[in-house]
């Protein structure tokens, strides 16, 4: 049974497991609705030709590829949770002498098939592959597309903020530097982007008989982000003219708008006592524009809810269905949620599956297998034009 209770330390978690199958990403060998985080990097249009049957990457058109990718979340679809996500980097290629615009072709043909996109990350990378090209300038980021199922899903924006620390909303460009290592790959997938995506959009655990997701208790600080300079000389602002924490709350209740309709509409300011409306006039009247960085001040965490069921919870569950040598698994479980990871290579590949491997025939899956379906080899309803 789900309880907004008052906030406790958050409960005992079963330990993590990572699962392994060598499988397509259009076929997943595992139960309905049993992941809660999607984070992966599949083959890029036209780049890398990994020289199996069913690959993706080496359609045609860069339409047949997005037909490829939609089938895939279709399939993605029936395994991940309704409060789940998925995080999908994606890089764009040149066809023609022309850039394919792949993303924007994956972004348009995902919302016409129900997906809602949340947000378009720009992940920057000041040092990027060398690229021949003379007469254009050399491609120096990639989108991760945050598409969810549901306009009600798990998303933990304070406890991200807590963890990267730069502000109450970090923004949607990550600088996250290329990973190099001794192996064939030429540019491996970030630790970094899995870290965040799980951070975002991975729950640390739920009830197993109820389902509930423990949510974060959190409350308002008169804390900025003093990696800004606008935040650190409000601050100082703050400082000099002595203003307290009860002037601070008094700007966090009445809000950012303080003039015209705005005032009366957007802001707190006609739901506040006197005292607090005095001692936000005060505090804004000192810090003049700066008044704004404090309704943006950190959030501190200071419990969680719980259900009552009284059992251990489960942990969170990462899949990556085009998981390559596992960086989303590996990442995943250091920060305690279980892996699943999914790739067609073939089982001779050390690269990907080292020394073990699950086999959907052979092995238990977290879930029971869903029951079989049957599926086209192009997917119903998407007629797309190049």
């Amino acid at each position: 049974m789900r309880t907004k209770s008052e906030p406790i330390a958050f409960g005992s978690i079963s330990p993590a497991e990572t699962h392994r199958y060598h499988a397509d990403a259009r076929h997943i060998p595992i139960g309905d609705s049993s992941v809660d985080l999607i984070v992966t990097s599949p083959p890029y249009w036209k780049k890398r030709d990994y020289g199996f049957a069913g690959q993706i990457g080496q359609e045609p058109t860069p339409s047949e590829y997005v037909i490829n990718m939609i089938e895939c979340m279709r399939e993605w679809r029936r395994v991940l949770k309704r409060t789940g996500s998925i995080f999908i980097n994606v890089g764009d290629s040149y066809n023609a002498r022309t850039l394919a615009g792949v993303p924007a072709r994956l972004e348009a043909a995902a919302i016409d098939d129900g997906w809602i996109v949340r947000n378009r990350i720009i992940w920057t990378k000041e040092s990027g592959m060398p690229e021949p090209a003379k007469n254009r300038l050399a491609n120096r980021h990639e989108y991760i597309i945050h598409f969810v199922r549901s306009p009600k899903y798990f998303y933990d924006l304070v406890g991200y903020s807590e963890a990267i620390g730069n502000g109450a909303n970090p923004g949607d460009v990550w600088n996250i530097p290329l990973k190099r290592n001794m192996g064939d790959h030429l540019a491996p997938f970030p630790d970094e982007i899995v870290r965040r995506a799980v951070l975002l959009a991975c729950p640390r655990a739920s009830c197993p008989v109820c389902g509930h997701i423990p949510e974060r208790v959190f409350e308002r600080t008169a804390q900025l982000d003093t990696n800004r300079p606008q935040a650190k000389r409000a601050m100082e602002i703050a400082k000099a003219a002595g203003l307290t924490k009860s002037h601070i709350a008094a700007i966090q209740a009445t809000g950012i708008s303080d003039a015209g309709k705005a005032l009366k509409v957007q802001t707190g300011t006609g739901r506040n006592s006197a005292e607090v409306q005095r001692l936000a006039s005060e505090a804004k009247a000192a810090l003049g524009g700066y008044f704004r960085e404090f309704t943006f001040a950190k959030k501190a965490t200071v419990g969680w809810t719980t259900c009552n069921c009284s059992v251990p919870l489960s942990p969170g569950v990462v899949l990556d269905p085009f998981m390559g040598t596992g960086t989303a698994l590996t990442v995943a479980n250091e920060m305690g949620r279980s892996a699943i990871g999914v790739d067609l290579a073939p089982k001779t590949d050390d690269h990907v599956w080292g020394q073990s491997i699950a086999i959907p025939d052979d092995v238990e899956p977290l879930e029971p297998l869903a029951t079989k379906r049957k599926r086209s080899t192009r997917s119903a309803g998407l007629a797309l034009q190049d």
